[in-house]
């Protein structure tokens, strides 16, 4: 199943045959690579998505059926950026700010979280109300850990463009400055 199994050579199968997962390859097309799945990112949006859709699904069974929009919507933002991500849709569309979407997703996912967690294992008593709480937390954390992430590497892109503006600037009023200026 995974990882795809390699094309079987055609002068194997016998002249009768079809092969019956001759559709997948370009089924395959729609599915993340290994190597970003295997990344940072991609284990954290494989994270977020998980624990948005198993909060959503304790806040169905649940008595706090209110907060069930939250997780849908970040279940669904989630999925779109790891879609996108996998793709590398952000590679392609180069006219959206890719980095401070996926940042403000991810500072607002955790602040919700926060807030409907704390409610629903405050002031509702049934376990599934409870279960979504936790998980919550735990969604909460991770996309803490994500918009940290993404915070140092604008952090850092930004010092960088910085860095080599300011020595530009300080060539150019060397070159400007008046040496005899006594």
């Amino acid at each position: 199943m995974w990882p795809p199994d390699p094309e079987p050579d055609p002068d194997r199968e016998p002249a009768g045959r079809s092969q019956p997962h001759a559709a997948l390859p370009g089924l395959r097309a729609l599915l993340p690579a290994r190597a970003f799945l295997c990344s940072l990112k991609g284990r954290l949006l494989l994270a977020e998505t998980g624990l948005s859709f198993i909060t959503f699904v304790c806040y169905v069974a649940s008595s706090a059926s209110a907060f069930l929009t939250a997780p849908l919507l970040e279940f669904l933002l989630a999925l779109c950026f790891l879609f996108a991500d996998a793709m590398q849709l952000n590679d392609k569309w180069q006219g959206l700010c890719w980095p401070m979407m996926d940042f403000l997703r991810c500072v607002t996912a955790a602040l919700i979280y926060f807030a409907i967690s704390i409610t629903a294992v405050a002031k509702y008593p049934d376990g599934a109300s409870k279960a979504a709480g936790v998980f919550g937390f735990f969604a909460t954390i991770v996309f803490a850990i994500d918009f940290y992430l993404i915070f140092n590497d604008v952090a850092k892109f930004l010092k960088q463009g910085d860095s080599a503006d300011e020595t530009a600037a300080d060539k150019a009023e060397e070159e400007n400055s008046d040496s005899d200026s006594d």
